[in-house]
């Protein structure tokens, strides 16, 4: 579809009221009102909504679609010459998302232009092309086949070519890029009882409003009604591309039942190997994973690093945020020498990093981290989680924005250090005559750097302090200075008693006994 004018397939409809959905998408047409529809609208769906019983979506796609592999999938592509907006000097243009795969059940996407009318888009399979897949045309034209999601396309990199900046895909699913950046983790509109032996539910944005921008504009906005049997929604996205891509996030949310884990802010992520666990198989690329941590700050607990890990089996933890101001899965190191991976380009995936725009009193962020044995699970979650039990029948506000950046340092306390590179290796000693010898431990050699530390000579009172859990030892700790950084390298040498058990072992800088860094924290993993 381009342009602003309804093509064939295009539903034109007014504002719309509450009705009632049929496997999540809305039917009919409603006048327009004096005011333009938004936020408040969709709260409103939403509420009324979380009244009703849950309707499952319906996933009626045909065989030919659903047995598709990724690279098979990957061959259906939108026409980019029928993006909407395309023909009216607009700043962004949508592209849409053929269901196949996985991607199994539809959503409404509508827009809304600048008069205020809200358009509904319909599945068209004419604005697609399917490679060498000879799809049948009685399969691209089944009934109940619809759009699974959308891309948004900006001038990002070049004045004269319009890139993928954010892509809305499956469940609640989304990805959003900077400049020069590809791919990486994934944000999600809520996340619940992740990591419960119930299992986990999956909501789903079902319904869409994307805002026509002016030419003028530097941002987009995006309304969501999200849906799922225990939790329903209402959401707001302004996505400001650039150096740093910003995505401002209101939401509202309204319980349908009692939520054991309501997950705000999910991140999802991928870390297979790296110097924090080197590949277990020789091979030279490096280091694998779209993050390598996980960082918060919080105004009581203040700055902590914490590398990830791909555990043996199943680890989840929380952290206590009394009063959060930040936090986010990261990729630390974005040199090509640290990845040499031509084709993944980890050395440009960007870090996430999550802070509240209101209030959200006590909680803790979670870490859960999944065993995988290969770079295409996801295996890295991290979410933020209440204190205090959510009940039906009071919606709840979580506002917050995510920035999308290669330069993490911008986002850090410029008076603290930070980590930037943690290597494990084994501990050894030098003897006499020079040669290295294994002393039985594991050692943690971890850089120090930042803008605090300039000036401080090697003769300044530096010093670690470094402690381990109850299974296992400290043998050894120390700090010196790295002339080629102008940081400093500190050492953690430890001893693990049950190999089958995790150790958590932390260290933070001191200069004349006092705290000059954020505070590094490894939990190594059981038979890891």
């Amino acid at each position: 579809m381009s342009g602003s004018t309804p093509r064939s397939k295009l539903l034109r409809r007014k504002r719309f009221f509450p009705l009632a959905v049929l496997g999540g998408l809305l039917v009919g047409s409603i006048p327009l009102e004096a005011f333009a529809f938004g936020f408040d609208d969709v709260a409103k769906r939403a509420e009324e909504l979380a009244q009703q019983s849950y309707r499952a979506p319906e996933a009626s796609l045909p065989n030919e679609l659903r047995e598709l592999n990724h690279a098979q999938y990957a061959q259906i592509q939108y026409k980019r010459d029928r993006d909407v907006w395309s023909g009216n000097d607009s700043p962004f243009t949508l592209s849409f998302i053929h269901e196949g795969m996985h991607y199994d059940s539809a959503i409404q996407l509508n827009s809304i232009d600048q008069q205020g009318e809200v358009h509904g888009f319909a599945y068209n399979p004419d604005d697609f092309t399917y490679g060498d897949l000879n799809i049948s045309d009685d399969v691209k034209n089944s009934d109940g086949l619809g759009i699974a999601g959308f891309r948004v396309n900006h001038a990002l990199n070049d004045a004269d070519r319009k890139d993928e900046v954010m892509v809305f895909l499956g469940a609640s699913y989304f990805r959003a890029v900077g400049r020069g950046q590809v791919y990486g983790l994934s944000g999600r509109g809520l996340a619940v009882d992740t990591g419960l032996s119930s299992g986990e539910e999956f909501p789903r944005f079902s319904e869409m409003w994307i805002v026509e921008p002016s030419p003028e504009s530097q941002y987009l906005t995006i309304f969501a009604l999200l849906d799922s049997p225990s939790v329903t929604g209402a959401y707001r996205f302004v996505l400001r591309p650039g150096e740093d891509t910003l995505v401002d996030v209101q939401s509202r949310l309204y319980l349908r039942r009692a939520v054991e884990k309501l997950g705000i802010a999910p991140l999802t992520s991928m870390y297979l190997y790296g110097p924090e666990q080197p590949s277990s198989t020789l091979h030279y690329i490096p280091a694998i994973h779209d993050s390598n941590g996980l960082l918060i700050n919080d105004a009581q607990n203040g700055w902590m690093w914490r590398p990830l890990a791909n555990p043996a089996r199943l680890m989840m933890n929380r952290h206590a945020t009394p009063q959060l101001n930040g936090y986010g899965l990261m990729q630390r190191g974005h040199n090509f020498s640290n990845y040499q991976d031509l084709d993944a380009r980890y050395d440009l995936r960007p870090s996430a990093w999550v802070e509240p725009l209101n209030e959200w009193g006590g909680g803790s962020v979670e870490l859960i981290q999944i065993p995988t044995n290969n770079e295409t699970n996801d295996n890295i979650v991290s979410m933020w989680l209440a204190d205090a039990a959510h009940e039906p029948g009071t919606p709840l506000a979580f506002d917050y924005r995510i920035t999308l950046t290669t330069n993490e340092s911008r986002h850090l306390d410029t008076q603290l250090a930070w980590v930037d590179a943690t290597r494990r290796s084994r501990g050894e000693v030098i003897r006499d005559d020079l040669v290295r010898e294994p002393d039985g431990s594991l050692a943690f050699v971890l850089d120090f750097i930042g803008p605090s530390l300039d000036g401080i000579g090697s003769g300044a009172n530096m010093s670690v302090e470094a402690s381990v859990g109850d299974n296992g030892e400290l043998t050894n700790s120390r700090v010196v200075p790295n002339p080629a950084t102008g940081g400093w390298r500190v050492f953690v040498n430890v001893k693990r008693n049950n190999g089958n058990q995790p150790l958590d072992i932390r260290a933070k800088l001191l200069l004349d006994g006092n705290q000059v860094s954020e505070t590094w924290y490894y939990r190594l993993p059981a038979n890891g």
